[in-house]
C-alpha cells in the first residue's frame, strides 16, 4: 500500500444534545492510501457522514488527530481549512448544494476563479462536457433535473483536480438509472484525475466498486473490518 493521504488517529466527535453530550464517533483510527477508493457503509446513524465531514475538515474533531496530505487538519483555523479544501479536496453531497442564482457554468467556474485559475471558465466548460452537460451550461439549477444538478456538482468537485474526492450518498436523491449514471461518472472522474475517493453509501453494489470497504457501527469501526 502506498503512503497514507488521509490518516485518523483516535478521532472523536462529541456533540451537545438536548439530553447532554452525544458521542457520534468513538475513536476512529484509519489510514487511506493515496489513490485508494474507500467505501464507508453502515446503518443510519452509525457515523458515516460525520466521519466524512471530519476527513474534509467540515466538522471539527473533539478528540484525536486527522491528517490529510501530511497536514494536521485539527490544528488549522477555519480560514486555513477552507484554503486547504479549495486546493486539495472536492466534496459531493447528496443534496447538490449548487448556488441557485448561478448557471451550471458559473457554479463550476467560481471555485476555480477563487483558486486563481486563469482559464476557469474554459476548464469549467470542458468539465461540463465531460459529464454530458455542455448543452446545459447556461441553465440554472431550477431548470435542471436532479440528475443533471448532481452532474454539475460532480463537475464542480472534479474541475480543480483535487487530490481527495469525498462523496456523501451522491445518489441518495436520484432514481436507479440516474444513480448508476452518476456513479459511473464519479468513478470515471476519479480514474481520469487520479484522486483518492472516499464514498459514503447505503448501496452494497456501489460499495463493491471500491478497493476497500469499512463498516461503521455506533460510531466505531466494525472490529472485523478494522482487523481486515
Amino acid at each position: 500500500m502506498t503512503d497514507a493521504i488521509l490518516s485518523l488517529d483516535d478521532a472523536r466527535l462529541t456533540l451537545d444534545g438536548n439530553a447532554g453530550p452525544v458521542e457520534i464517533l468513538r475513536g476512529i483510527t484509519l489510514n487511506v492510501a493515496t489513490g485508494e477508493t474507500l467505501g464507508l457503509i453502515g446503518p443510519s446513524g452509525s457515523g458515516k457522514s460525520s466521519l466524512l465531514m471530519l476527513m474534509g475538515g467540515l466538522e471539527r474533531a473533539t478528540g484525536g488527530s486527522i491528517r490529510a496530505l501530511g497536514q494536521d487538519l485539527t490544528a488549522m483555523d477555519e480560514d486555513a481549512l477552507a484554503r486547504f479544501r479549495r486546493d486539495h479536496m472536492g466534496v459531493v453531497f447528496q443534496s447538490f448544494h449548487l448556488i441557485p442564482t448561478m448557471t451550471a457554468l458559473e457554479n463550476v467556474a467560481t471555485p476555480l476563479e477563487l483558486a486563481g485559475v486563469a482559464d476557469a471558465f474554459d476548464r469549467a466548460a470542458a468539465e461540463l462536457e465531460t459529464v454530458g452537460l455542455a448543452a446545459r451550461a447556461d441553465h440554472y439549477p431550477a431548470q435542471m433535473s436532479g440528475g443533471e444538478q448532481q452532474r454539475v456538482a460532480l463537475a464542480r468537485a472534479s474541475a480543480p483536480r483535487p487530490d481527495i474526492l469525498l462523496a456523501d450518498e451522491p445518489t441518495g436523491n436520484l432514481d436507479g438509472p440516474n444513480g448508476t449514471a452518476i456513479m459511473d461518472l464519479l468513478f470515471g472522474l476519479r480514474d481520469r484525475h487520479g484522486a483518492t475517493l472516499v464514498l459514503v453509501t447505503h448501496a452494497p453494489d456501489l460499495a463493491r466498486r471500491c478497493d476497500r470497504v469499512i463498516r461503521l457501527r455506533d460510531g466505531e469501526l466494525d472490529l472485523a473490518e478494522a482487523a481486515a
